[in-house]
Parts: structure tokens; sequence; C-alpha cells
């Protein structure tokens, strides 16, 4: 019986690159996730960013079809990344969907000037010719001559505190058509339950909910969610409110999805608003009328 050598029995870097990470796809540029880290110079799975690349993937389910969506009406898609970071995003999903189609823009927009820099330079290397970056925090591209007119899809992945408000305001200026927002660390909120607590507490039990330190951090995160879905809504968009990714993986965990409805369907607009305004003032949180305006 031949026998057979220990090389030819053990698996091939791609099919044991794959058994490691199934959502991987056969077009996919290896050579990106090297570049990203996320695969060794070897092109094994780096184990270190496997938890932000499972959550990229995730994102990428939801995303895609918004893309091709707006392709599909339009014939062309610009997305603006806001925080973008290291541009994970932004690239995986250039690779994936708008390199194959030969259509649609990302714009990487990061506060970090290094960061820009670096991205800038890998989509050089990588031939990713409708990829750009600018060096802004998200309220400076408000203004930025180097974002387009118009932006169909904004995307905020773990943009601290009121930079996802930031996003939210930036997309409405540009009528976007959706927006993916995965918020993080909001503290603005809370701040101003705090200063009220005592009030608050002689006015009504309910103010049991943010009484301890803890309890206060993370009801006014909920509560700057809560009013962040209401001002989509209260602008015309539809909102579906949804997990990240498993609670293994991170505690930032809540992904907010919205889409811009063609009409408003039976005071809808009017209707948010109200609950808006009523939720600021159940929670004497008058102040922030003007963060969270409609």
């Amino acid at each position: 019986m031949p026998s057979v050598s220990r090389s030819a029995a053990r698996p091939k870097p791609a099919q044991d690159l794959h058994a490691q990470l199934p959502e991987l796809r056969p077009e996919q540029s290896i050579e990106l996730l090297k570049e990203l880290h996320i695969l060794t110079r070897e092109g094994r799975l780096n184990q270190d960013t496997r938890r932000k690349l499972k959550q990229v993937y995730h994102l990428v389910q939801f995303i895609e079809p918004l893309l091709a969506q707006v392709l599909a009406e339009r014939g062309d898609v610009a997305l603006a990344d806001h925080g973008a970071g290291k541009s994970y995003l932004g690239f995986i999903l250039y690779d994936l969907v708008l390199k194959p189609r030969g259509q649609g823009s990302v714009i990487g927009v990061e506060a970090r000037a290094e960061l820009v820099e670096r991205s800038q330079a890998l989509a050089q290397r990588l031939g990713f010719e409708r990829m750009r970056f600018l060096a802004a925090t998200v309220q400076q591209a408000m203004q930025h001559s180097g974002l387009p007119t118009r932006v169909d899809v904004v995307t905020a992945l773990h943009a601290c505190d009121t930079a996802t408000d930031d996003a939210i305001d930036f997309a409405l200026a540009r009528q976007a058509q959706h927006l993916v927002l995965v918020p993080c660390c909001q503290a603005e909120v809370a701040g101003v339950m705090r200063q009220h607590k005592a009030f608050a507490l002689k006015q009504t039990p309910l103010a049991e909910l943010w009484r301890h330190p803890l309890h206060t951090r993370e009801f006014g995160s909920q509560i700057t969610n809560v009013l962040r879905c209401l001002r989509l809504e209260a602008h015309g968009y539809d909102v579906t409110v949804t997990e990240l990714v498993g609670w293994e993986h991170s505690m930032k965990n809540e992904l907010i999805l919205a889409r811009r409805m063609a009409d408003d369907r039976h005071g809808r607009q009017e209707r948010a608003r109200q609950r808006l305004l009523q939720v600021l003032d159940q929670f004497g949180l008058q102040a922030m009328q003007t963060r969270f305006a409609v």
C-alpha cells in the first residue's frame, strides 16, 4: 500500500482558511485581508482580528442589499462611512459589492489623518479607484467639498457619543436613502439625567430606573437610542433595531437600520415628533431638544 506523505495529507491553506472562516467568498481579495491584518502574511486567519471581522461581515449582510437596491434604481451609489478608523467596513464593501459591479463609490470619513493616509495608500495599491478618504470629523464633513452632494447610504460603526447624532445630521442634510448605525459609549443624555436625578426621584417612581450610577449610564444609553429612532421616524424614515452580533463578541451590540419612505404613512412623522417631545419631557431632558431637533 503506497504511503501518503504528511505534506500531501495536510489541507491546503485556502481550504484550511475557508474552514475557519466560512463567510469568505471565492472572489474576495486575499491581499486586502492581509493588508488589513485579518490574515497573516502566510494567508492564515489572524485570531486577534477574528471578532472584528465577524462584526464587519455581519454588517455586510445588511448593507449589501441596500447598495444593490440603489444601484438598480439609479445606476450608481455613494456610501459615506463616518468614523471609518482603518476602514475595514469600507474596504470589504468595496471589494465584495462595488468592485465586481464596476459602479459605486465609498468615502471614508475619519478625523485621524494618519489613518486616512494609510487607507489612501492601501486603496491606491489595490487599485480601488472609487474609494476616497477625508481627514475630517463628522461635523466638518457636513460642509466638506470632497463629499458628493448626493450620498445614498450613511454608515457609522461604533461612532462614540454624539458622533452618531452628527452622522444622523449628515444623513438628513444629504437626504440619504439608508442609514446603518452602531452607536457607542453615549454619555450626553446620562449626564443631563444625572444633574436632575434628585428632583426626578421626588416627582416620579420611574426615576428608580436611573437612580444608581450604573443604571444612569445604561438607561441613558437606551434612551439616547430611542430618541434617535424617533427622530429618524419624524424625518420620514422607517426604522428597525436589531443586534449587531452575539453578545459574546461585543457589548456595544445595537444596530439601527433606517430607510427613507416615499411618503408619510398615516401621519407617522408627526406622531413620532410628538412622542419624541413627550419622552424628553417625561425624563426631564428638555435641554436636549436641540440635539434631537425635528
